[in-house]
């Protein structure tokens, strides 16, 4: 089976974003999410698809949705978790679940592994319509990757691998 990985920046009480955008647009934490999910199939829902300015490059797209959409080599449409959950059943490698909000929802209790930016401190106040889903951390193990701080933002990228 394929490692499950759920990759997100989220604010500090697990604020996704607000009206289908991301809240913030982190040059170097967009660089650390193109480098994670770069050659990987990734997981998302429809609305997170439509908020791209396009397929990822290098990315074969699982899309799980109820719409109908054109599927080509790079996209994939899923009606059903159970049907994308067989599909990446026999796939020997990681697997990004992006979001947005309902699909991170869905795949939490499938996850080998959490991919998270941290965001600790920021200059302006967050307002979010679309929240991380709340896991007990206790069944994680948490490491820092590195740390950030940039005038008045501050950030850390973190690893929680299920225990």
């Amino acid at each position: 089976m394929a490692t499950i990985s759920l990759i997100a920046a989220i604010g500090p009480n697990n604020e996704l974003g607000k009206d289908n955008h991301l809240l913030y647009h982190i040059s170097e934490d967009l660089k650390f999410f193109k480098k994670e999910t770069t050659g990987k199939k990734i997981i998302l829902g429809r609305k997170t698809l439509e908020s791209l300015p396009g397929l990822l490059p290098n990315r074969k797209h699982l899309v799980l949705t109820h719409q109908d959409l054109p599927e080509n080599e790079n996209l994939i449409v899923f009606h059903n978790i159970e049907d994308l959950l067989k599909y990446i059943n026999n796939l020997d490698e990681e697997v990004m679940v992006i979001g947005g909000a309902e699909i991170y929802k869905q795949f939490l209790p499938y996850a080998n592994k959490l991919i998270l930016t941290e965001i600790s401190s920021s200059p302006k106040e967050l307002e979010a319509d679309a929240y991380f889903p709340t896991f007990d951390k206790k069944e994680w193990n948490r490491s820092i990757l590195c740390s950030h701080k940039q005038e008045d933002l501050a950030y850390d990228h973190v690893v929680y691998n299920k225990k």
